[in-house]
Formats: structure tokens, sequence, C-alpha cells
């Protein structure tokens, strides 16, 4: 015969080993936050690096359109006309709406014959060093797209 007994095994955590859990937890909490903190710049990093790449397409696309026809001062993309010098687009705000580059997004301007496009959500003084570029073409050169996100903070 078997022998039953009336006593139930009782099973868990004792408090030590919640306590050391606990303490583990929270240190790898704390090694993990200063690398989830600075995600903030390398999204706007990424952001600029696919305005960069929505510019150089736009601008091959425009390029395109201008090989077809090339008398054209101008050509009308979405509802957009963005003037075209040396077979490639002005730097333009109207350049920036083609490429899909929006101002609820993005800070856009013009300047000097360049297209400044930064993150909108930025202090002032870092969209010096967080920013997109766009050089206009010569007669001898394709246009510059040059990205900057030295700090992107």
């Amino acid at each position: 015969m078997k022998n039953y007994s009336s006593k139930s095994a009782q099973g868990g955590f004792t408090l030590i080993e919640l306590i050391v859990v606990i303490v583990i937890l929270g240190i790898l909490a704390a090694t993990a936050l200063p690398k989830f903190a600075s995600l903030g710049a390398d999204a706007r990093a990424a952001s600029l690096k696919a305005a960069q790449g929505s510019l150089n397409s736009s601008a091959a696309v425009f390029h395109a359109k201008w090989l077809l026809d090339s008398s054209v001062n101008s050509i009308k993309v979405e509802g957009t006309t963005v003037a075209i010098t040396n077979g490639y687009p002005s730097a333009s705000a109207a350049f920036a709406t083609a490429a899909g580059l929006k101002a609820e997004d993005y800070t856009i301007s013009t300047a000097g014959g360049v297209l400044t496009i930064s993150p909108l959500k930025i202090p002032t003084a870092a969209r010096q060093t967080c920013k997109v570029t766009y050089t206009p073409a010569t007669a001898a050169v394709a246009p510059l797209v040059k990205l900057d996100v030295t700090k992107c903070e």
C-alpha cells in the first residue's frame, strides 16, 4: 500500500531570490537606458539619409524627363512645377515638395542657390550640423546632394 501524507509540498521563490532578480533587472535597465535614450539622434540621421536618397532619385527622374525634351525650362510633377537648370532641378522648395519632403517634417530653406533640408524638431543651432544640402548642377557638373549628420542631437 502507498503511504499518503496529509502534508502538501510548498514551492516558490525565497525573498532573497526575488531581491536578487530585481537587482539584476535594475542593473540591466540602467545599462540599456542610455542606448535607447540616444536613438533620437539616430532616427534624425536616418530621416535625413532618406531625404538625401529622395533628392538624388528625384533629381535623376527630372533629368531623365529633361533628356526627353531639353527645350523645357520647367517640369510639372504631381501638381508641382519645378524649374530646370542645366538639365537638373533648381534648388527650390518646389523641388523638395516634388521629392516628397514635407514642411511638417523638415525645415526647407534656400539661400545662396543651395537647398537645405533639416529635421523640424531640433534646435536652430543644431541645424548647421544636421542637414542635407542640394547644390544645383552647373554646365559641367551634376548636382551635389550632401549629407551632414555630425550633430543630430
